[in-house]
């Protein structure tokens, strides 16, 4: 049987991209491991950059700005502004005129603070449908010569926003309230809430593009992201576990739940390959947008991934499980 989550890269290999063989000019990127969004010949001057994510498993008070950032992440990360969404919202039964509004009223509000239209999609209720699900496809332009691939050169920083394990502590506070309730104030289960507004890299990547080598969201599998980025780039990488930050609050919830939090998807984690001379800069770009970022490690010309922690070296870990999706 196939595990949940992601399918794992041999099976991508093997069965799906095996059987993508048809070529066409236009495209420019074209399925591929750890390429998140497809990017097409639009122009002379610019590519068009998409991208198309599932919305489930998740909180469904905030399920309008998922709706929105999941798919949009994919594209900031190329470079280029979500400019264009197509979605597909499929409903179970009984689901009412008020969830609806809820969601679509949500939505809304993310698309007039990124100038975002919503082109066209299908919504229906179906009894196949057990909970609430949608996939975005978001669609925006970038300047050829402004498009970020996630591809590194040895000697490159790799820079993380906001801190790792969000997603999953956030998750805890609305599907697992009861049992945070042993070691959480109410207070402190309320403050997680809130962090869901911390699950997208939108405004993470647009606001240092043009200093970036390239970009990844660190979704499903976490910071093993960085096998993906060197895989495709022929480097290898080195990460001290010390300087990698886990909020206080996060961290809690990683431990309780005996957690590791190299590996738990982390949605809203943007990794950044940052040429080293541009590190200072992006990370000061990044601060006076209001968000935290921190320098983890380098890529390196060996071609060994090594963690680095409690001053032994270490393989870092690989993806597979994911315990967001194994919990909720």
């Amino acid at each position: 049987m196939l595990p949940l989550g992601k399918i794992r890269s041999e099976v991508l290999n093997e069965i799906i991209l095996d059987n993508l063989n048809i070529k066409d000019p236009k495209v420019f990127i074209g399925p591929r491991e750890g390429f998140d969004a497809a990017v097409l010949e639009y122009s002379n001057e610019n590519y068009l950059v998409i991208a198309t994510d599932p919305v489930l498993g998740v909180p469904m008070e905030h399920f309008g700005f998922f709706t929105y950032h999941f798919a949009a992440s994919d594209v900031a990360v190329f470079g280029a502004k979500p400019r264009w969404l197509v979605i597909d919202l499929l409903l179970s039964p009984g689901s009412t005129k008020e969830e609806l509004a809820q969601i679509m009223g949500e939505l809304n509000e993310e698309c007039r603070e990124y100038g975002t239209a919503v082109i066209g999609g299908h919504t229906g209720v179906y009894t196949t449908i057990k909970e609430t699900t949608a996939t975005t496809t978001a669609l925006g332009l970038v300047k050829k010569e402004d498009l970020r691939l996630p591809l590194a050169k040895p000697g490159d920083d790799i820079i993380i926003t906001k801190g790792i394990g969000i997603e999953f502590a956030v998750g805890a506070a609305y599907f697992k309230k009861e049992e945070l309730k042993k070691f959480l104030t109410p207070a402190e289960i309320d403050k997680l809430r809130e962090m869901y507004k911390l699950e997208t890299v939108v405004p993470d990547a647009l606001a240092v593009r043009k200093l970036v080598r390239g970009m990844h969201d660190a979704t499903e599998g976490g910071l093993t992201a960085l096998h993906e980025i060197a895989d495709n780039s022929n480097v290898g990488f080195r990460v001290y576990y010390d300087k990698i930050y886990i909020p206080p609050l996060v961290k809690k919830v990683l431990e309780a739940f005996d957690v590791n939090p190299l590996t738990v998807s982390s949605t809203g984690t943007l990794v950044i390959i940052s040429p080293r001379r541009n590190s200072s800069r992006i990370i000061e770009e990044l601060s006076k947008n209001g968000i935290k970022a921190f320098i983890i490690g380098e890529f390196t010309e060996e071609k060994d991934r090594v963690l680095v922690k409690n001053s032994e070296e270490e393989e870092f870990p690989r993806f597979e499980s994911d315990a967001y999706a194994e919990i909720y």
